[in-house]
């Protein structure tokens, strides 16, 4: 009889387990196939391109700030200069600084890498231009922006680790 007691009591303590483990109210996780999101070692350009991806989908600016070169520029058009200074640029800090209130000011982000129109990749450094549409949702306000980027990649020589170089923004705005 004891022996049979000992039975159910790990049985028991078993199925307990078990349901302790369950949770009927969290929510399943959904499999994209391969279009999960996941943080990459960045050991390709195409890699970075994902984390930049994840950080802003999921507004990281500690993983976005590891994806930019220490001499990474920023290219932009800004219509609202003399014809002489249309293109723009900053560096990694006022991009740092601009990417973070870009995280803080929008409820939504969310970011499609389209087609890759061109890629030139040698052993330390690549160029790839991709289009992307970028949605930015804010309480009842929805911006759509297209176009293309052309980003410059450049290896690291210490960690092995591809980040952003240059990045050229040709949007549609």
């Amino acid at each position: 009889m004891k022996r049979l007691q000992k039975y159910i009591l790990l049985l028991l303590l078993l199925f307990s387990l078990a349901i302790c483990c369950f949770n009927p109210f969290a929510p399943k996780l959904e499999d994209h196939g391969e279009n999960n999101l996941i943080i990459t070692e960045q050991t390709t350009p195409d890699e970075v391109l994902q984390n930049f991806k994840y950080a802003y989908i999921f507004k990281d600016s500690v993983l976005y700030s590891d994806l930019l070169d220490s001499a990474f520029v920023f290219f932009f058009f800004d219509p609202s200069q003399e014809a002489s200074s249309m293109i723009q640029s900053w560096g990694r800090n006022d991009d740092l600084r601009t990417t973070g209130r870009l995280f803080r000011n929008f409820d939504v982000i969310d970011l499609i890498w389209n087609t890759t129109i061109y890629s030139i990749e040698d052993s330390n450094q690549a160029e790839y231009s991709k289009s992307f549409e970028l949605t930015l949702v804010k309480q009842n306000e929805t911006i759509n922006i297209t176009g293309n980027a052309i980003f410059v990649f450049r290896k690291s020589d210490y960690s092995n680790k591809w980040r952003i170089l240059q990045w050229k923004d040709e949007s549609d705005l």
